[in-house]
């Protein structure tokens, strides 16, 4: 054995340098060249449904002085590279930690402080924000935090090495290496024991340390703890807990044994078994009650009275649905997650946060709000994520589970019904019936659910066909008509039923009838089994019920009558249909194939109009945008395509450290939801479109990058709003869909302003006589004579001493009187022969009563000459149009009579006449060849 003490020759590493604004600017302005990493189209917002993981949670009791509230309970877990810190009453979430380099393995409470373990590293947190780092000079990983007064303790990831760390000045202050032979597992600090820890290593034995000299006490094998016989082999410690007695600790091994010690006397107390498999977590109850609590790697809780010889209490099986890595009793509370209302009652599940347990496959909005998400995973559950808030998320009910598997003595997650492979909703008549209908993994049915009752709905739809000798196969595709009526379901045997969501009962059935001819070419199955079983991959069906749409495994669509229920035409696609989706808005019907193609049809010619490859793999999932322009497609090659459908052109891409399986857009166009293999929660990608200006272009393979997956800080989107603050015009790529301002000086342009403003300018006299009130005001209730009153609509009293007598200043007389009206400045001042873009730019942006108290205000005729000389260049230039014409009738309105008894401004008119005859003529030989040309494409197709 081997002690190391830090005395001068170890260099205290130093606190991580925070880089200023200047300098991170500075550095940012260095990585402009870097284009497309700064111009993406979605930007990495914020992950959802992350609450805890393998990492043993830490917890703390605190106490405000003057609060009647009691003390408030503090939850500490860890979210893989960052962690969540929970309120217990309530289970809200106060803070989420910025995220550390590597994954966290430790997490403990120092106060206001949160220290962390994170690779080599050991972090100080202070309210969420990093605010210190300690370095390992071993160069190894840390784990197993320990607030020891004013130090902290770790241990090597290897188990060799002890780290005791001075937390006031973040240096190591000494380092102790463990005797070959004892790996180190698992560190505690036994009750009013000064600078001594108890260290349990994997071989089963104990030992006790004093860290102030550095030396080993005592030491306790695993004969001493253990009942077993000299010949069975050690096992290690995996847990260790501190009971309410001095002297005595508990002592958990991989075994399921569990010993109750005491240190002091060096003799076992008691010995439990725990048959439910490896114990994983020991917790001593402290409010009087002599009860130990264990969790096992199953899942499952035990209850030990200890005052009856260690008698087994009660057993909540199937507490988790997976292994239990921390177990915490609340200081002289009977609570432990679950509440126990007497010593001899089972215990009940008082507060719970939860998420999925594995990688959900499958991601949708639901509603039309985008503040809900529907996500569907292998842990046979299916919930519901608030966008909004956490605290609204919650997992839709499949019955009183819980008490039937307390009785049979099963784990939960067996009765739960298999994972849901596909759903499809109706928000239209939510209020009434159940809206979600869902697919199971090999199952022949399909189940309704209600999202206003957060359950299981009242209906499991059978694809049973009574009338016919066909097999039944399981479910594969659902669809809810627009209307909320009607729900579908097809097998992988080719039937298709349509039920009716409110009563269950079946309406139609779906006949698909034999394999085309041109279709069995493809196959090498006997025609007789195809033709019989012909799997269903795909259904929809479109906004106002005229069609039922289903696609096969053979590669053809079939276009069905949604009253009649008769097949009205087939598409016979180049490779095997895997899904299709349908976004109603548009009749756009995206087809994903087998051969990495996704294909989009036209529901109302039945018609390809898109084709979309350059897949490095299987399509997986895809969405469209709100509007209909965006097709996103997630693949097998871990990148996450957008198309621009009007284009055809791949206008976005980025590939994600893992691979995308689901992704959903959401409805109001903000936010890209995905959900990816190795993770349980659902990430948003903001759209950057729908907040700025976004220069669209192609994009190409070699432009495709890695983008980290999105943090529940958020602090990856404002890394990516840093980069864009810092681009200059010069630095963005030019818009290669946006139209030049004039694509050909032989056409004429308008102003692209509302047509309204130009009608409401030519019918202001109109407008002003309507609008006009029909009595007078009236005059306000005359006050008693010796209180005056001040004018007004409102009955004022004037008091004495408050009137000023306003009169006018001189200053405000030559003000007033050196004024220059803003229009005639600005008509003035452009060049006769010029365009007069200035003053059209000022002219078009006031408003339609501004603009005719211009005009009428032009009383002298030089003022009048330079408003036509106006119209007429800017006809001339062919700008403008509509509005030259809108001024020109609003003059010839005010100003007709002057025009016509001034002959100065006759060579104006004549010139302006001239200019108008020809451009109005050319226009109107414009539209006219376009209605033609329409009308020809109409008759053709």
């Amino acid at each position: 054995m081997t002690i190391m003490a830090d005395e001068g020759t170890v260099v205290p590493p130093r606190k991580k340098a925070r880089s200023s604004s200047k300098a991170a600017s500075a550095n940012a302005a260095n990585t402009t060249l870097k284009a497309p990493s700064l111009q993406r189209l979605y930007a990495p917002f914020r992950a959802l449904g992350l609450i805890t993981n393998q990492v043993p949670f830490a917890l703390q009791l605190r106490a405000f002085k003057g609060s009647a509230e009691g003390p408030r309970v503090h939850i500490l877990t860890c979210l893989g590279n960052s962690w969540a810190l929970w309120e217990g009453e309530k289970m809200t979430l106060l803070f989420v930690g910025s995220e550390a380099q590597e994954a966290i393995s430790g997490l403990a409470f120092d106060g206001d402080i949160i220290w962390v373990s994170s690779g080599k590293n050991v972090l100080k947190y202070s309210r969420g924000k990093e605010v210190g780092r300690m370095m390992n000079p071993l160069e190894t990983a840390l784990t197993s935090p320990l607030v020891f007064g004013s130090n902290l303790l770790t241990l090597t990831e290897d188990g060799r090495n002890l780290l005791i760390w001075d937390t006031p000045t973040e240096a190591l202050q000494s380092q102790v290496q463990f005797e070959p032979g004892f790996t180190a597992v698992h560190i505690l600090h036994p009750a009013t024991y000064l600078n001594k820890v108890l260290v349990g290593g994997n071989d089963g034995s104990l030992q006790l340390w004093n860290i102030r000299t550095q030396t080993c006490i005592h030491r306790i094998p695993f004969e001493s703890l253990s009942d077993s016989t000299s010949d069975q082999v050690a096992t290690s410690v995996t847990a260790l807990a501190q009971s309410p007695a001095v002297d005595v600790v508990g002592v958990g091994f991989a075994s399921g044994e569990v010993a109750i010690y005491d240190i002091r006397a060096d003799e076992k107390l008691m010995r439990i078994f725990m048959r439910e498999g490896p114990v994983r977590a020991l917790a001593f109850r402290s409010d009087g009650q002599h009860v130990l609590a264990s969790a096992s790697e199953s899942g499952h809780i035990g209850l030990w009275d200890l005052s009856a010889g260690g008698r087994l209490l009660h057993t909540v099986r199937g507490a988790h649905d997976e292994g239990i890595s921390a177990l915490e009793w609340v200081s002289g509370q009977p609570l432990l997650q679950w509440h126990f209302d007497s010593p001899t009652t089972p215990p009940r599940l008082l507060k719970f946060r939860s998420g999925h347990q594995t990688s959900p496959h499958l991601v949708r909005y639901y509603g039309e709000d985008g503040k809900q998400l529907l996500t569907a995973s292998r842990d046979r559950s299916l919930r519901c994520t608030s966008i909004v808030r956490d605290s609204r998320s919650f997992e839709l009910s499949q019955g009183s589970l819980t008490k039937k598997a307390t009785l049979l003595s099963i784990p939960l997650n067996s009765l739960k019904h298999s994972p849901v492979t596909a759903l499809s909703y109706s928000t239209m008549r939510a209020k009434d019936w159940d809206d979600v209908l869902t697919a199971h993994a090999d199952e022949t049915f399909t189940r309704t659910w209600s999202m206003l009752n957060k359950r299981i709905g009242q209906h499991t739809l059978g694809v049973a066909d009574t009338g016919k000798a066909r097999a039944v196969g399981s479910i594969k595709a659902v669809c809810v008509s627009a209307c909320g009526n009607f729900g579908l379901a097809s097998s992988s045997t080719g039937a298709i039923h349509m039920w009716n969501m409110q009563s269950g009962a079946q309406r139609k059935m779906f006949d698909i009838g034999p394999c085309p001819e041109g279709v069995r070419s493809k196959y090498k199955s006997p025609v007789k089994k195809r033709a019989a079983e012909r799997s269903v991959t795909g259904l929809a069906t479109d906004s106002l019920n005229r069609l039922v749409i289903a696609s096969t495994l053979d590669g053809t669509i079939n276009f069905f009558n949604f009253q009649t229920a008769k097949l009205e035409h087939i598409s016979v696609m180049p490779a095997a249909v895997v899904s299709i989706t349908l976004q109603r808005d548009s009749d756009l019907l995206a087809v994903i194939c087998d051969d990495f193609v996704v294909r989009l049809l036209d529901i109302e010619t039945r018609r390809t109009v898109r084709e979309f490859s350059g897949f490095g793999g299987r399509v997986l999932d895809l969405t469209f945008s709100p509007d209909s322009r965006w097709l996103i497609a997630t693949s097998l090659d871990s990148i996450i395509r957008t198309f621009d459908i009007p284009s055809g052109r791949l206008i976005d891409a980025f590939r994600t450290a893992s691979m995308a399986t689901s992704l959903s857009f959401s409805p109001t166009g903000d936010f890209l939801a995905t959900a990816h293999v190795d993770s349980v929660g659902v990430y948003l990608w903001a759209n950057r479109a729908q907040y700025a200006d976004f220069p669209f272009r192609g994009v190409s393979e070699e432009e495709i990058e890695r983008v980290d997956l999105p943090s529940m800080l958020g602090t990856a989107e404002d890394k990516a709003l840093d980069h864009l603050s810092i681009l200059t015009a010069q630095d963005q790529s030019q818009d290669v869909f946006g139209s030049a301002p004039r694509l050909d000086s032989e056409l004429v342009t308008l102003t692209l302003l509302p047509r309204s403003r130009w009608q409401t300018l030519l019918n202001l006299d109109v407008i002003q006589q309507r609008n006009k009130p029909k009595e007078p005001p009236k005059a306000p209730e005359k006050a008693p004579f010796f209180l005056p009153t001040l004018p007004g609509v409102e009955t004022r009293f004037a008091v004495q001493g408050e009137e000023k007598s306003k009169k006018s200043t001189r200053r405000l007389e030559r003000s007033s009187a050196n004024s220059e009206n803003v229009f005639l400045q600005n008509l003035s001042q452009e060049a006769e022969n010029g365009t007069y873009d200035t003053f059209f730019g000022y002219a078009k942006f006031l408003s339609p009563a501004a603009i005719d108290l211009e005009i009428r205000s032009l009383a002298s005729i030089e003022a009048l000459h330079l408003f036509l000389n106006a119209l007429s260049q800017r006809l001339k230039s062919r700008h403008d149009f509509e509005a030259v014409q809108t001024y020109l009738s609003v003059l010839l309105r005010i100003h007709g009579d002057i025009l016509v008894l001034n002959p100065e401004v006759r060579v104006d008119l004549e010139a302006l006449l001239v200019l108008q005859r020809q451009e109005s003529g050319r226009v109107v030989d414009a539209i006219a060849s376009c209605l033609g040309t329409l009308a020809f494409l109409r008759d053709t197709l």
